[in-house]
This record gives structure tokens, sequence and C-alpha cells, in this order.
């Protein structure tokens, strides 16, 4: 009787972790990835590292810290347009276990429709849900004094179930120590975006 009386607790702390462990998987969350998984980190400068030393990009940090083979999916300068149309050819060619979208910084630089913008990202993560690839969407700050990040991120993270890397990018662009330029990230501040990712993961 003294043992089951010492064991309860256990059961019922086991029973507790279970539950929070559904609840957080309730909603939107990426399925366990494999060890060596690949990963298709696909954007724009902020993707490929303009202002980052060599290696110190956010993918290149991403898979030194995860294990995983991240694949350096970036454009410099590309817009939601140029991303929407040669996303599918490299979903096919990588078959990544999970996409890592962060596209729309210059979208809003060139003051493109927001409706083009969220319009484009809707398609690229059609595009990798039709293909069962979980997508992991990270939001871009729009053109303003408080560099907030644009709410169709948001919208579009509701819309679909993903996974939404929020904030990050919007408190890093306005830390001068995280910043090579007013635009883009140095090797802490992509450090840091590689972090932030990381955990979502």
């Amino acid at each position: 009787m003294k043992h089951l009386s010492i064991l309860r607790p256990f059961g019922l702390l086991l029973t507790i972790l279970s539950l929070l462990l559904l609840q957080a998987c309730s909603g939107a969350c990426i399925p366990a990835l494999p060890e060596n998984a690949r990963v298709l980190a696909f954007g724009d400068s902020l993707t490929y590292g303009i202002g980052a030393s060599k290696g110190q990009d956010y993918p290149s940090q991403l898979a030194s810290m995860s294990g995983f083979d991240v694949i350096n999916a970036g454009v410099s300068g590309e817009t939601t347009t140029g991303g929407a149309a040669r996303l599918g050819t490299l979903l096919d060619k990588h078959s990544p276990e999970l996409l890592i979208l962060l596209e729309g910084g210059n979208d809003f630089l060139r003051n493109h429709p927001t409706m083009t913008t969220k319009s484009n990202l809707a398609a690229m993560i059609e595009m990798a849900q039709s293909k069962q690839i979980p997508v992991l969407l990270v939001a871009v700050p729009q053109k303003s004094l408080f560099l907030s990040a644009s709410p169709i991120y948001e919208e579009l993270a509701e819309q679909y179930q993903l996974v939404l890397v929020e904030d990050v990018l919007s408190h890093l662009l306005k830390s001068p120590s995280k910043k090579s330029d007013a635009i883009h990230l140095n090797d802490a501040g992509y450090l840091a975006l590689a972090n932030a990712i990381y955990q979502a993961i």
C-alpha cells in the first residue's frame, strides 16, 4: 500500500505532462524532424545572408546548432512574385522535410500592394502543403516607424495553421548591435534569428 501511495503522484504527473503535450500540438505545430532532416530555408537577402561573414548566415548557423541539412535558397532582392515563381522547382528538387519561408521585405520596400504580397505568400504555402511539407513562417516588418510585423503573416499563419516566428526580425532590426545596415543583420543578428527559428522548430 505504501508503494502505491508513493507511485500515485508520479502517475498524476505523467497524466498532466501528457495532457500538456497534447494541448501544445492541438494548434499549429511542426512534426518532430529526424536527425539530418533536410530543411529548405527560402527567402530573400535575409536568408541569403547579406551582411554576414562567410558561414554566418542564418541557414548555416541553424545547420550548426541543429544538425539538420539546411539548404540556403535565399536570393537577394527577390520579391514574393519571384519567390512564387521559383519555389515549386526547389521543392521538387530537394523534397525537404520543412520549409522555412521568409519573404516579403522587398515587396514592402517597393510599395507593392499588400494583397499581392499576401496572395504570393499564400501560393507558396499551398505549394508546400500540397506536398505534405510543413511550413514555418517568419514575419517581416512592414515599412513603418516602429518596424512592426505586417499583419498578413499572422493572418496567413491562422488561415493555414502554421507555426509563426512573428516579432523576432522586428526586434533585431531595431537593435543597432544586431544590424549590418538599415535592413540587414550582422553575424550576431543572424545567430539570434537562427536561435529563434530553432526554438520554434
